[in-house]
């Protein structure tokens, strides 16, 4: 009974270390995305690509949490993790994400190979870049935020076979509502982030900076979003979703782009956490073709 009970905690330690939330809202936004998409991919194009995506995205998070155990100690927010509290092995951790990684490249190609192409450009950009440079630059803001939208791309040009406008578009949305998120969290995280090292907006650049680049962004943000349905990507009803729970995080953001505090900055991270899985279920149900 002992050795099931270790053994299943082991086993959700290994699980924790894809980040299932995370893991989830990726594979909605592909499917969201393969929703969108002008072309029909069938049941099993539509299977591999979630697959990979899912194995794709677990490897990024996983090799990530190896690359930062050290740090993750010295923040109250990722201490209790697996790898800080020496409940798993850090070779553990590495063969893990290494063979999601290499299981993601064959599955994703299955679906076509510009999502294969792109996933591996996801994986290097996320692993090799964003995560070093967090201790060096805010720039690695945007690194994460192209890497970390990639499977919303991988959908479309799962079902597409192809790069375009439109695709780009659906992408771009994931993309920039990735930077107001991270400087809102930076803002009410700055004592953990500086406790790590981090080199965040707000540490680097200060406050008022912070809070007008997360306002701007999220204009940015809402006006891609209705870009979707004004190409005529997404229908009607899309379009009032879209607006109504743009109008919500735009309210959010713009009240505190004077003098917003860390309690202003949580009440947008959360908005920020609503909207994507929101914004892309309505994708998903009411695309049009």
């Amino acid at each position: 009974m002992t050795s099931a009970r270790v053994l299943a905690g082991k086993t959700l330690d290994v699980v924790a270390l894809v980040k299932p939330r995370i893991l989830v809202m990726a594979v909605l936004t592909a499917a969201g995305a393969l929703s969108l998409a002008p072309a029909h991919a069938d049941v099993v194009r539509v299977a591999v690509a979630l697959a990979g995506t899912a194995l794709i995205v677990g490897a990024a998070n996983t090799l990530n949490m190896w690359l930062e155990r050290d740090t993750d100690c010295l923040m109250t927010r990722t201490r209790n993790r697996p790898l800080p509290r020496h409940r798993i092995a850090p070779s553990t951790a590495l063969v893990s994400g290494a063979v999601q990684g290499a299981l993601s490249l064959p599955v994703l190609a299955l679906a076509g190979i510009v999502p294969a192409a792109l996933g591996l450009v996801a994986l290097l950009l996320y692993v090799g870049c964003y995560t070093p440079m967090k201790l060096r630059t805010p720039w690695a803001t945007w690194i994460g935020a192209l890497a970390g939208a990639m499977p919303a791309l991988m959908g479309w040009t799962a079902a597409t076979g192809r790069l375009d406008v439109d695709g780009l578009i659906v992408y771009a949305v994931l993309v920039v509502w990735q930077v107001p998120h991270t400087h809102a969290i930076a803002i009410y995280r700055a004592r953990d982030y500086a406790a790590a090292g981090m080199k965040t907006l707000p540490a680097t650049r200060g406050l008022p900076v912070a809070r007008r680049a997360i306002a701007m962004w999220l204009v940015v943000q809402v006006a891609l979003s209705i870009a979707v349905w004004a190409r005529g990507i997404a229908g009607t009803p899309y379009l009032v979703v879209a607006a109504v729970v743009g109008a919500g995080v735009l309210a959010h953001g713009l009240r505190g782009v004077r003098d917003g505090d860390a309690k202003w900055a949580r009440e947008v991270f959360l908005a920020s956490i609503l909207y994507v899985p929101v914004l892309f279920a309505t994708m998903v149900v009411a695309g049009i073709h």
